[in-house]
């Protein structure tokens, strides 16, 4: 184990972690970045996990985000669940909301959860045209059913064609619900959504205009993930709180990304193997976070490397290009974002 002189000499510390823990899923949604569904073979056994919970810890991880796949299709979920707050790492669960029963509930009760965020990619008709049939009645129904049994509950929403000009009508079912938050992200064209087989254009600035008006005016926070943006007029209102600002990529630098057979990169949704650092099975975590030359396109960056529209903005070198898995999906390149506003030409 690490000292904690160690720990302070390095420049780059560890904050917070996305960790897929299964890939099998209820559903195989069309526009799934993960292709989740089945099981991976050779997934991390319990005992794996429960030892990448103590090095989370151990490395002074604050926040954890579980994600799948489906969580709760793991049987051993609450054991590696409460290996985390147990060390006082304050743990979510992301989840379709679709197997939300009361022993799960009692669970989540049990592990000491923060919250849980359910997938919501819209009202019933856009929602379940790719999941199934009555799959946005579960989820609504766990909305409830969390709220009331006293666990904060939040929603996220995933942007394509089909749902952003939807919002309102969204917005508006999501006002009769008890959540703390509203988030809106861009779904990416990776996965199961690469190529031509779900149309995930949007107009971006309408979305922050749409937040931006929005935000504040109830109980919840609406805001927007990190892949949507840049420095408009409406920066300051889309971030989830009032005055906050995006100040770039956070991949390697303070969050990692883990997936269910162990491998190890700076974001989890950047489903390619030539950004995995290393794995759990033959290194620690803390050897993979402090290796020199680990997360070098975020570690490295210059504002040199702006391509496209990027390409010498004056924020440049305060939001550095953006979302790095957004722009790899989208643009093909790490530094140069599609959907910026500011941009000059992609």
């Amino acid at each position: 184990m690490n000292n904690g002189h160690e720990r302070d000499e390095f420049p780059f510390r560890l904050r917070s972690c996305v960790w897929e823990i299964t890939l099998a899923c209820c559903f195989r949604c069309a526009y799934c970045g993960s292709r989740a569904g089945e099981a991976r073979e050779n997934e991390l056994s319990t005992e794996e996990c429960l030892s990448v919970a103590a090095q989370l810890a151990d490395m002074g991880c604050r926040r954890v985000s579980m994600i799948g796949g489906e969580v709760f299709m793991r049987p051993d979920w609450e054991q590696i669940v409460g290996a985390l707050t147990s060390r006082g790492v304050i743990t979510c669960i992301i989840t379709n909301g679709f197997r939300m029963t009361e022993p799960i509930i009692a669970a989540l009760k049990r592990v000491g959860i923060e919250s849980v965020a359910v997938s919501i990619d819209g009202v019933a008709e856009v929602h379940d045209r790719y999941r199934r049939a009555g799959s946005f009645e579960r989820a609504t129904a766990a909305l409830d059913t969390l709220s009331e049994a006293g666990i904060p509950v939040s929603v996220i929403s995933a942007l394509r064609a089909d749902n952003a000009p939807r919002l309102p009508e969204f917005y508006e079912i999501l006002k009769t619900k008890k959540i703390f938050a509203w988030q809106i992200q861009a779904c990416s064209p990776m996965g199961n959504a690469a190529g031509d087989t779900v149309d995930v254009k949007f107009d971006a600035e309408k979305v922050m205009r749409f937040v931006a008006e929005n935000a504040g005016r109830d109980p919840f926070y609406i805001g927007i993930a990190d892949n949507i943006g840049y420095y408009t007029p409406e920066e300051t209102k889309i971030r989830g709180k009032r005055g906050l600002v995006f100040e770039g990529c956070s991949a390697g630098l303070t969050t990692l990304g883990i997936d269910s057979v162990g491998n190890v990169r700076g974001c989890e949704s950047m489903y390619d193997e030539r950004f995995n650092e290393g794995n759990l099975r033959e290194r620690s975590l803390w050897d993979i976070w402090r290796d020199p030359d680990a997360f070098s396109y975020n570690r490295k960056f210059t504002p040199d490397m702006l391509t496209g529209g990027c390409a010498g903005c004056p924020k440049g070198s305060v939001c550095a290009g953006g979302c790095r898995s957004y722009n790899r999906f989208t643009t093909g390149k790490l530094y140069e974002n599609a959907l910026c506003p500011n941009r000059r030409q992609i």
